[in-house]
């Protein structure tokens, strides 16, 4: 997944999931284009997103993560992508896929309160941005985009360049 890439990913693996979400993590409070410069070194530092080796990670990993150059230095987003990894290894084992699991919901409401609930840093813009990113149902942007507090303009770009 290319840094400047924001395309919606019609058949998601694992490793899709967990980047696009990490992303919206790292990204959330920063300059989006600071974590385009930086992504390919955060794929490095988390061996390209595979849910089963961050899942694995230890505090030697953090503490790896954290040294390595070019990245954002932020233990709690890095702790958070590996407690998210555990998750999705959780769900897709529960659920016999990760996609069965975001499709298990009757609303968009309920999907989102349950990402929220089981998922660290994850909000509700980042929340839409997984989702849209991973092809799963979304509200209507212009719709959606009246629930949220603030303008987020880099949102808006994103969705539109589908």
């Amino acid at each position: 997944m290319s840094g400047a890439t924001h395309k919606r990913i019609a058949k998601p693996e694992l490793s899709d999931y967990l980047a696009v979400m990490s992303r919206a993590v790292f990204q959330a409070g920063l300059s989006w284009a600071a974590i385009d410069r930086q992504w390919d070194a955060l794929c490095e530092a988390f061996d390209g997103f595979d849910p089963r080796v961050v899942g694995s990670y230890r505090d030697a990993d953090v503490r790896r993560i954290l040294a390595h150059p070019g990245i954002l230095h932020s233990e709690r987003k890095i702790r958070a992508a590996i407690h998210n990894a555990k998750v999705m290894l959780e769900l897709d084992r529960e659920h016999r896929g990760l996609r069965r699991y975001l499709r298990s919901f009757t609303t968009y409401d309920d999907l989102v309160a349950d990402v929220r609930r089981r998922f660290s840093h994850v909000g509700d813009i980042s929340a839409y941005y997984f989702l849209f990113r991973v092809a799963e149902k979304v509200p209507p942007f212009a719709h959606w985009i009246r629930t949220v507090k603030g303008d987020h303009p880099r949102i808006r770009e994103m969705v539109s360049a589908r």
